[in-house]
This record gives C-alpha cells, sequence and structure tokens, in this order.
C-alpha cells in the first residue's frame, strides 16, 4: 500500500514521481548538481541547504515519532531562508498536529494507510482551517 497524502482538502495519493534524495547523499554530489527533492532526518542541519534551495521542488523531513518535534524546527528553517517549494512533514505525525504542521510551514503531510484507518480523513479535515483557529488569531479577535 502507498502511503496517503493529507492536505487542507482531506486525503489524496502521493502524485510525487521522482525519487528523493537523502541528505547525506546529497552532501556528496558536486554543488551544482540538480536534486529535484530532498528527505531530511531529524538530526540533519536545514542550513546544509542553503545555497541549494532554488534547485529543489520537495523537501520532505521525517518525523520517527509524534513526540519528536525537531522537524517542525527544520521546516521554520527552511521558510525563513526562502524555500518556497512542497515542504512534506512523513511519519509519524498524528492529526492533532496538523494545525501545527501547516503553520511551520509544511503544505501537507504522509501518513501511512495505517495511521489513515486509525485517525480518518475527518479528524484532519476538522483541523484543516488551522489559520482561523489558532492561539494568535484568537487572541487578535
Amino acid at each position: 500500500m502507498t502511503n496517503v497524502i493529507v492536505t487542507d482538502t482531506g486525503f489524496a495519493a502521493d502524485d510525487w514521481a521522482h525519487p528523493v534524495t537523502p541528505l547525506a547523499e546529497l552532501e556528496n554530489t558536486e554543488a551544482g548538481a540538480p536534486a529535484l527533492a530532498v528527505d531530511l532526518a531529524p538530526g540533519d542541519d536545514p542550513a546544509a541547504l542553503q545555497s541549494r534551495l532554488d534547485g529543489i521542488d520537495l523537501i520532505r523531513i521525517a518525523f520517527p515519532s509524534f513526540a519528536d518535534g525537531r522537524g517542525f524546527t527544520h521546516a521554520k528553517a527552511l521558510r525563513r531562508m526562502g524555500f518556497a517549494g512542497r515542504l512534506r512533514a512523513a511519519g509519524h505525525v498524528i492529526s492533532d498536529q496538523y494545525a501545527m504542521a501547516r503553520r511551520c510551514g509544511f503544505d501537507e503531510v504522509e501518513i501511512s494507510p495505517d495511521l489513515a484507518a486509525r485517525q480518518p480523513e475527518a479528524e484532519w479535515k476538522f483541523r484543516a482551517d488551522w489559520q482561523a483557529h489558532d492561539y494568535q488569531s484568537r487572541m487578535r479577535a
């Protein structure tokens, strides 16, 4: 079974058809070598991509556990560096974390079919109005 992609509109199939290169392998290539997509592990430094961001269309950040929040920090850092491509959280992100993932800069979340069965689409879509219901927006109203 293929993983499920979660966006604000709900569940979808993965439409990314290109290989995804782990950061460690990317660092072993020439500085100008193209990479359309890069995998970042929790212990990787997003700053290593600073000079290559314009040539990357997708960055997938691994979440080995829902309790490991380093991926949220990586996403914020990449957006601050100017990354404008697709940013995907992949792994053990739960529906309760969806709004935080979107606020940190993620465009989508990749989950396993097992997690999608335990946390159905309705749970994720319930949190899809993340912009209107965050703490800061409620305080400003």
